[in-house]
């Protein structure tokens, strides 16, 4: 028990440990969260140096750590992500991925798989209806439903005017 008058003694380095367990977490994460965090543990250890209690030491260090996470981290998010060319987050990374037709879809609704979901669809005012099994490429997202293309051209899908069959990328197949 010797070591915890010590630490009673010095709860600086309670608040360092602290601090280097969660850098280390955010290395791993990469996310900026833990790092927020372990800086709001640094000012812990910093108070602790002063002649305070536990109860200031948790209070400075979580408003430093909620200060951080809220003025901080955004713009450092940002900079992460400015820096990474065509970056993006969520349903703007859907925008150039493919999707299935499962039930078809045309200007105004019907159905895709993408990434093992079924998603609502409407197409890129093609006018064409495009036929389950179809697949498509994502234009964009709007609310719930991919608005998609077409990922082959209407000359690979639809047949000539004289009724030949599409031609693929050998030329019209007969």
């Amino acid at each position: 028990m010797e070591w915890m008058t010590w630490l009673q003694e010095n709860p600086w380095a309670a608040w360092l440990a602290v601090a280097l367990v969660l850098t280390a977490i955010e290395a791993a994460t990469a996310d900026f969260i833990f790092l927020m965090l372990a800086g709001g543990a640094v000012v812990g250890m910093v108070v602790g140096f002063l002649p305070t209690t536990i109860a200031i030491q948790v209070v400075a260090a979580s408003a430093a750590a909620l200060l951080l996470l809220v003025t901080v981290r955004p713009a450092l998010k940002r900079r992460m992500l400015d820096s990474i060319p065509d970056a993006a987050l969520g349903i703007e990374s859907y925008a150039g991925r493919t999707a299935r037709v499962t039930e078809t879809v045309d200007e105004h609704d019907g159905r895709v798989r993408f990434d093992g979901e079924i998603w609502s669809a409407r197409s890129e005012g093609s006018g064409i209806p495009l036929q389950a099994g179809t697949t498509v490429t994502i234009v964009r997202v709007e609310g719930a439903t991919l608005v998609v293309a077409p990922t082959e051209t209407v000359q690979d899908v639809v047949p000539g005017v004289d009724g030949t069959p599409p031609s693929g990328p050998d030329g019209p197949h007969h």
